[in-house]
């Protein structure tokens, strides 16, 4: 059985909705799964498990929530490489820059990213959405 960790950053549980439904789709998949909120996780204990599910809505001018989840991945990425990531955010406003950004800089650091592009919901989830976040968990396995 691979071990994954799904972990995130949120302000309004939009994204911590997500994160459970990723967790939910990769147990369902018989992955073992540990979620965390990033402030309860180190840069070096998320890089032993073989695959990630790191989610963070869009903040400010379409970035990364900067005062806890920027910090973490930058540290983060810098051991990235060949490790399984998927990547996923809810959003309030936009067209997902920070999407499109942030899985660029995943790809940069050699990752290997198990779908085409990050899963960005806006505002709160509904059931369709959080099916989304189910099946991307599934593809963590």
């Amino acid at each position: 059985m691979s071990k994954a960790a799904v972990i995130y950053w949120s302000a309004t549980g939009n994204t911590e909705a997500m994160a459970q439904a990723v967790a939910e789709g990769a147990k369902a998949a018989g992955v073992e799964v540990d979620l965390f909120e990033v402030g309860e996780v180190t840069p070096a204990q998320a890089l032993e498990y073989e695959t990630l599910a790191l989610g963070c809505p869009a903040m400010g001018d379409e970035e990364l929530e900067e005062g806890e989840f920027e910090p973490f991945f930058a540290e983060l990425e810098k051991g990235l490489s060949g490790k399984k990531v998927v990547l996923f955010g809810s959003y309030d406003w936009g067209d997902g820059e920070w999407m499109r950004s942030w899985y660029d800089r995943t790809k940069d650091a050699d990752a290997t990213l198990l779908a085409e592009e990050g899963l960005i919901i806006n505002n709160t989830p509904e059931e369709d959405g959080l099916e989304a976040c189910r099946e991307l968990g599934k593809k963590m396995a």
